[in-house]
């Protein structure tokens, strides 16, 4: 089954598009993918059976598409998203978190 870019309408078998997904943002369950074709970045939610395309907003996300692809999986782990299709598993890495802030100095004791 094809998977469409959105923006430029190509069409992409799975072994081409989802090596293209390059960052897992876990906290948001977000993934990016950018057109190995145009170049159009894309943030995106991987669930059973479907792809939803959107954006995050104030802590949600708005679907703006839906595209089915019948016998997707994923599975998520603390620095990547493993998405399985057909037998295959691709994975993608969680992007690195910004270290901590260093606590200030106490006051008042």
């Amino acid at each position: 089954m094809p998977i469409p870019c959105l923006a430029c309408d190509a069409l992409f078998r799975p072994d081409e598009y989802f090596p293209a997904c390059h960052d897992y943002d876990r906290r948001a369950d977000l993934v990016s993918w950018t057109c190995p074709r145009c170049g159009n970045r894309d943030e995106l939610r991987v669930f059973t059976g479907e792809l939803v395309y959107g954006h995050a907003r104030r802590g949600g996300f708005d679907a703006e598409n839906r595209v089915p692809v019948p016998g997707l999986r994923r599975r998520r782990h603390d620095a990547r998203l493993d998405i399985t299709l057909d037998g295959t598993t691709w994975r993608v890495p969680a992007r690195a978190r910004r270290p901590a802030k260093a606590p200030g100095p106490l006051r008042g004791l």
